[in-house]
């Protein structure tokens, strides 16, 4: 394999002091499921997809900590990635966070109304790619899962099969209402990839689990 040098590397060891970060916040966490597989790895294959669809280092930094404030720590953690790597990096971290509390008290269906709400009105273009990638990656290991496992992978989620299923589809209605309303400019390739992705892994999902994410609403008042 040819390895192609730069003198002008997109990733410097701003990433890499990030990467040490999130590994220490993020080392007694595993992914929900059997195998405990270190978290981190999600953190990482997070960050490739967001390198891969063009995010410069601040996008891949926050990839890296996109989960930090809700699972370590809240409004504090969101206050130190600010001092350590900068507002851009806070404010694409938080676009991406739903519950505040770093313990997950918020009732879920509150939590997910108000974030798919919260991306189809509000988030910017670098928040819109960051957390795009971020549900691809879950998308693709749920999937994984669900065909080496069956139905009992949904019993890791507070939704459940049908909550899961609508929350999934209605984020890929939520990515595209956004991009009609408030078009993607300068990672429009990447991010147009990454929801295609998402649409065909939902897609997958509904026919393997027989449950259309818009026939169900879990969360309906």
């Amino acid at each position: 394999m040819t390895v192609q040098t730069s003198n002008n590397p997109r990733l410097t060891e701003r990433f890499t002091d990030a990467l040490v970060f999130a590994a220490a916040l993020h080392a007694n966490q595993t992914r929900k499921g059997p195998d405990e597989i270190p978290y981190v790895s999600h953190l990482l294959g997070v960050a490739s997809l967001v390198i891969e669809a063009g995010g410069d280092e601040d996008m891949a930094i926050a990839a890296l900590l996109h989960d930090a404030v809700e699972d370590q720590g809240g409004y504090k953690t969101l206050d130190r990635i600010r001092e350590k790597f900068g507002e851009r990096v806070a404010h694409i971290v938080e676009g991406c966070t739903d519950d505040f509390s770093g313990h997950n008290r918020t009732p879920w269906c509150e939590r997910k109304v108000q974030y798919i709400k919260h991306l189809r009105e509000d988030a910017d273009e670098e928040t819109r790619v960051v957390s795009l990638a971020d549900k691809v990656h879950n998308a693709r290991t749920i999937l994984l899962d669900f065909i080496d496992h069956g139905e009992s992978v949904f019993y890791r989620f507070r939704g459940h099969k049908d909550g899961s299923m609508w929350y999934y589809r209605s984020l890929v209605d939520a990515f595209r209402y956004a991009e009609q309303k408030r078009p993607i400019r300068e990672f429009a390739r990447g991010h147009e990839r990454l929801l295609r992705e998402l649409d065909r892994l939902v897609e997958k999902l509904e026919k393997r689990t027989g449950v259309d994410g818009r026939s169900v609403n879990p969360c309906r008042e």
